[in-house]
């Protein structure tokens, strides 16, 4: 008989040798295991098992998904509470504009990196584990912000204090899948928490812009940072782990059974650098389906930022707003945000449901998921070119702020479907890089566009400034139609399926 052939050791067969070398245990048991026994580090006591998360009672549950709701929040709310300062940090300083602004950039830039090493950590070493040593290093890096005597120090802290809070964006979801099944309560929870990470930005200004009215030190925008995350870390302290694996690794210890294999360290910065960093930069690059929806949420999340930078710049110019009032622009694409959800849960339990009990036993096809972005994508290019020509003196301020509304729904009806279709797209062996790879493209576009905006309204005024917005908006429209379209032979043609 011929010898076989070597197995290839390039491209993603390699990735999931890694992997399989790093994450593999012994194959679950078809019954429950006995405790006492191997089979016992692999898997619950039976399904009934109360150390299963899924198996806490509904408060302890509800408990555990508020947590990393409530971090994320936190985390995320830091973007744009810092915005109704930056005049004040200009003063104070004497920098320019786009150096202050870098206290803005520079934040979106390490929510793109926490979550890149958060997560391969958590599954290490537990989801409590690495809110336990993140939140603490988060508020200590915001409150050095808060008594930086210069703008490096200040620019400085900002970034490390987003890159150790920003694990919790990536965590939450794992926390979430841990305790919840997606048929029972899983895909409302994580839509929460998704949720939350863009009430952050949109409620930002409102809180820093009254903050900044009251005590007219930015300063204070810190410290109010610190008083709502710091309570978190208080809700942290008596929570429990959450992690399948690392439940089971603490169980065999106590019942004195040899727990599942650990990885060479060799292995494991392999796995680190292979899988976790390299995955998701070479799905970004060779994906026509992560490289697209990249694009078009980064895009829709630059927008967002700019709006930071901008809204200022038009309701001070346009309706002499006081930072405060500025704040209160912002509540229309708060209002959108929840919309999202609304119409997210109603396409959800109408739309997808049917196609689910229409393809039983089987999996309705990942484009299902794609309805909801078709009509969020038609709220951004709406929403831009109604804010570029009703924002000016003429108008009642309540007409462009209420063009927030669009913007809103249209971006977290977009994310939503697009997360749920690569999810989908590639399973739980890819998915997670592929989401990775949409939010480093993500937060690099919202760190690069502050940096720009206002020199965009100043040279070719708000109404084309804000329309140039709209036509790229319109440009990407189609991207949910084609990927419903050509989405089974983009798929049949991929490596990561």
């Amino acid at each position: 008989m011929a010898p076989r052939s070597a197995p290839s050791t390039t491209g993603n067969d390699s990735d999931e040798s890694v992997e399989k070398s790093v994450t593999s245990l012994t194959p679950l048991p078809s019954v429950p295991p006995l405790p006492g026994t191997l089979d016992a580090v692999t898997d619950w006591d039976g399904p009934a098992d109360p150390a299963n998360p899924k198996n806490w009672s509904l408060g302890l549950r509800i408990y555990h998904t508020m947590l990393p709701a409530l971090y994320g929040f936190s985390v995320s709310l830091g973007t744009s509470v810092y915005s109704p300062g930056v005049f004040v940090v200009m003063d104070e300083f004497r920098v320019s504009q786009p150096v202050a602004l870098l206290g803005l950039s520079i934040y979106a830039l390490g929510l793109a990196l926490g979550p890149v090493v958060g997560a391969p950590i958590s599954e290490t070493r537990g989801r409590k584990a690495v809110y336990l040593i993140t939140l603490p290093i988060f508020l200590l890096f915001t409150a050095g912000a808060g008594l930086a005597r210069n703008i490096q120090t200040l620019i400085v802290c900002r970034f490390l204090s987003s890159t150790f809070g920003s694990p919790a964006l990536a965590v939450g979801a794992g926390t979430v899948a841990d305790i919840w099944d997606m048929e029972h309560g899983g895909g409302l929870a994580t839509v929460l928490i998704t949720c939350t990470f863009f009430l952050g930005p949109s409620l930002g200004p409102l809180i820093g812009g009254y903050t900044m009215e009251t005590r007219g030190d930015w300063r204070w925008l810190m410290w109010v940072l610190l008083l709502i995350a710091g309570p978190v870390g208080l809700l942290v302290l008596p929570s429990r782990e959450t992690s399948k694996k690392i439940i089971l690794a603490r169980r065999a210890k106590q019942r004195g059974l040899p727990g599942p294999p650990k990885p060479p360290p060799a292995a494991a910065l392999k796995m680190l650098l292979v899988v976790t960093l390299g995955r998701p930069l070479k799905m970004l690059t060779t994906e026509p389906i992560v490289m697209s929806w990249a694009l078009y949420h980064a895009f829709v999340f630059g927008v967002l930022f700019a709006f930071f930078d901008s809204y200022p710049y038009v309701f001070i110019r346009v309706y002499g707003f006081s930072a405060g009032q500025i704040g209160l622009a912002f509540l229309g694409v708060f209002i959108g945000t929840l919309l999202a959800v609304l119409t997210f849960a109603l396409i959800d339990k109408t739309v997808y449901q049917k196609k689910k009990v229409a393809c039983a036993p089987a999996k309705p096809p990942p484009e299902e998921r794609l309805y909801t972005s078709m009509l969020g994508a038609f709220g951004i290019p709406i929403a831009l070119f109604w804010f570029a020509w009703t924002a000016r003196a003429d108008v009642h301020f309540m007409v462009p702020i209420v063009a927030g509304i669009p913007f809103g729904w249209g971006t977290v009806t977009l994310f939503l479907g697009g997360m749920t279709f690569l999810l989908d797209t590639y399973g739980a062996m890819y998915g997670a890089s592929a989401v990775a790879a949409n939010g480093i493209l993500r937060y690099a576009f919202g760190a690069g566009f502050p940096m720009f905006t206002i020199q965009m309204y100043e040279k070719l005024g708000i109404a084309w400034a804000t329309s140039l917005l709209a036509f790229i908006g319109i440009v990407m429209l189609p991207i949910p139609f084609v990927l419903y379209k050509f989405g089974p032979a983009l798929r049949a043609r991929s490596s990561f399926q």
